[in-house]
C-alpha cells in the first residue's frame, strides 16, 4: 500500500513536466489518433480523473473570448446550433479515434453547422489529447491557422464540443460563425 501511494505521488509530481515536454499535436491530416494523451494513457488507477467535458467546453469559450479581448476583438456569443455541430464532430472523432475536419458521411464544418440550423459558419478548430483547456488553447494560439480563427474580429459566434473517447482521450472542436 505504501509503495502504491509513493508511486501515485511521484506520478502526480512528474505528470505536469511530461505534459510540457511531450505535447500532443494540435492538428494533423486525416489519420487515426493514438490512444494516449500528451502525458500517457489517461485511464488507470494512478491518473487523476478527467475534467468533465462540459467544464472544458465552458473554459474553452471563456479563454477564447479572453484572447479576443486581449487582441482587440469583441466577445463571441455562444450559439446552440454551433455547439451541436461541434459536439457532433468531437463525438465522431472520439468514437472513431480519427482526427479530422471531415466527419460522418463526409460532412464538413459547413454541412454540420447548417444541418444543426446555423446558416453562416465561418471556421473550425480541432484538437485532441490535451487534458486541460489551457493546454489546448496554448496549442491553438501557437498555430497560425487556429490563431487566425480565434482572432478574426469579424466573427460573431462560437460553439464548442468536447468528447472523451473510450480510452479517455479528449477531442475538442470549436466552430465559429458570422451571425
Amino acid at each position: 500500500m505504501f509503495q502504491a501511494t509513493v508511486r501515485t505521488l511521484a506520478l502526480l509530481l512528474v505528470a505536469p513536466l511530461l505534459a510540457v515536454a511531450l505535447p500532443a499535436p494540435a492538428f494533423a491530416a486525416d489519420q487515426p489518433a493514438p490512444v494516449f494523451a500528451a502525458n500517457g494513457p489517461i485511464s488507470g488507477p494512478t491518473q487523476l480523473a478527467p475534467v468533465p467535458a462540459a467544464e472544458l467546453m465552458s473554459l474553452v469559450v471563456t479563454m477564447t473570448n479572453q484572447q479576443r479581448y486581449a487582441n482587440g476583438c469583441g466577445q463571441l456569443d455562444v450559439d446552440q446550433e454551433l455547439i451541436i455541430a461541434s459536439e457532433r464532430q468531437s463525438g465522431y472523432m472520439a468514437e472513431t479515434h480519427r482526427f479530422s475536419h471531415i466527419g460522418w458521411g463526409g460532412s464538413t464544418f459547413v454541412t454540420r453547422a447548417q444541418r444543426a440550423g446555423y446558416a453562416q459558419p465561418a471556421g473550425e478548430n480541432i484538437a485532441w489529447g490535451y487534458p486541460t483547456a489551457e493546454q489546448v488553447m496554448d496549442a491553438w494560439m501557437a498555430s497560425p491557422p487556429h490563431r487566425r480563427n480565434i482572432l478574426n474580429c469579424d466573427l460573431k459566434s462560437i460553439g464548442t464540443g468536447v468528447r472523451y473517447s473510450d480510452d479517455g482521450t479528449p477531442y475538442y472542436t470549436q466552430v465559429f460563425g458570422w451571425e
